[in-house]
């Protein structure tokens, strides 16, 4: 039986590294597993919640790698190919630049690895591995695959939830964002019936303060296809899920949806707001915000019992002095249950990191600091320890216990878990302010 160790590296300088309290599985590694033959003996190493054994006796090694884990991915294939053993690369940093994975590997995979990984794993048993392995122009389907095996990380140090996916692809292509590229300007979707047999078949985390039939849905806007939300959401209302999910600001404006996701048992919903201002709204490309709806979307969330994730992006080139006090301001006022702020990063296949490069305003590509925690390009509007230092005085702010209590008193978080995610966020942000304060290592 062939041996295959799949490995997500870790990302040791981010606020969600090893010692984050919120620690979320990588879903990508578990459709892999369950795409691999049965007469593979499986082994999957998360470096956030386990130490990887750098000597242990395997035929083949993949490797998963975002842009702030890369690096640390490179020396593990590193070691791996000195001892003689293939290494397999991707994730999306690997597809946008497989000519440096492959100074590291012996074979890349770019693009979506579902409908690749099969023949990779064929030819590696034929020992004719090919250096690059893509899909064509036209994007896969992502249904009739099979289900991830949720048995593999049972015993990992995780949070008790499952990731799901429902849709994948983004039209809206944000500059900074990599979506879009990675994964097409279209939407696709697996069929409703699909999903929820998935839904279905996984058994429930267990635990004192577990929450109970806890669901992550990775989709970028769970609202994508309006038709087949309404449709979807009506069929899980009889699971008694915690779901929580990612959407644009548009489901504020449907009042079927929202009474479908109260409903179906939607606890919470990330929202990328970015900023507070029109001028860098315009300059990105996000055209659903518009931020004098903000607080009327927080509103009608709210009024349905569901919880808001609200992320802000600091250092546009709009961006002023003022910039941080204002988000905080908003933050508090509109009493967002949790906030995550993060500075613009341009990562490769952005067209954020295109223009940066054209202008000559990258500053480092140490991959390991592009986290979205520290400053990796030259700021128009500040220097990079002007941003690095009101990004920090922003976030202690708002995860002041003082700012955690006026956020969540009165909101839907006196029924779940966002009392405890927001002490573990304080925890992350205090061990990220105390680390040198300078944007550069």
């Amino acid at each position: 039986m062939k041996r295959l160790l799949l490995v997500t590296p870790l990302a040791s300088k981010s606020l969600m590294g090893a010692g984050f309290w919120f620690r979320v599985p990588c879903l990508a590694l578990l459709k892999i597993a369950a795409l691999t033959p049965g007469d593979w003996q499986v082994t999957i190493i998360d470096e956030k919640v386990e130490l990887l054994d750098l000597n242990q006796d395997v035929d083949l090694v993949g490797i998963s790698a975002l842009t702030t884990t890369v690096q640390r991915g490179y020396e593990i294939a590193d070691h791996f190919r000195r001892r003689g053993i293939r290494v397999v690369m991707g994730g999306m940093h690997v597809s946008c630049l497989p000519d440096e994975a492959l100074q590291h590997c012996d074979s890349v995979v770019i693009g979506e690895a579902e409908v690749l990984w099969p023949a990779l794993l064929q030819d590696f048993q034929e020992n004719a591995l090919k250096p690059v392995y893509r899909h064509g122009d036209e994007l896969p389907s992502i249904g009739h695959l099979p289900a991830p095996d949720w048995e593999l990380y049972r015993p990992k140090n995780y949070l008790p939830i499952h990731m799901v996916e429902t849709t994948r692809g983004c039209p809206l292509d944000c500059e900074f964002c990599a979506v879009t590229s990675a994964f097409g300007g279209r939407y696709r979707n697996r069929s409703p019936e699909e999903v929820v047999t998935e839904l279905r078949g996984l058994r429930p985390f267990t635990g004192l303060l577990t929450l109970k039939n806890c669901v992550f849905f990775v989709d970028d806007n769970i609202i994508s296809n309006r038709a087949y939300a309404r449709d979807f959401f009506a069929r899980i209302a009889g699971l008694k899920l915690n779901w929580f999910g990612q959407s644009s600001m548009n489901i504020a404006n449907d009042s079927e949806i929202l009474k479908l996701c109260e409903k179906s048992g939607c606890t919470g919903i990330f929202i990328g707001f970015e900023t507070l201002s029109t001028e860098t709204l315009s300059s990105i490309g996000r055209k659903p915000n518009r931020p004098e709806n903000y607080l009327e979307v927080v509103k009608k969330l709210h009024e349905h019992g569901i919880g808001i994730d609200g992320s802000f992006v600091f250092g546009f080139d709009t961006d002023d002095e003022g910039v941080f006090d204002r988000t905080v301001e908003f933050c508090l006022k509109a009493k967002l249950e949790v906030v995550y702020f993060s500075i613009l990063t341009p990562y490769p296949g952005t067209r954020l990191y295109r223009r940066l490069v054209e202008e000559d305003r990258i500053l480092t590509r140490d991959w390991s600091i592009y986290d979205a925690n520290h400053v990796v390009y030259r700021p128009k509007t500040f220097t990079p320890d002007q941003l690095l230092d009101g990004y920090q005085r922003a976030l202690k702010e708002v995860y002041s216990y003082p700012a955690i209590f006026q956020r969540l008193w009165g909101t839907p978080a006196w029924k779940n878990f966002f009392w405890p995610m927001n002490v573990g966020f304080r925890q992350g942000v205090n061990k990220l302010c105390r680390q040198k304060k300078t944007s550069l290592p």
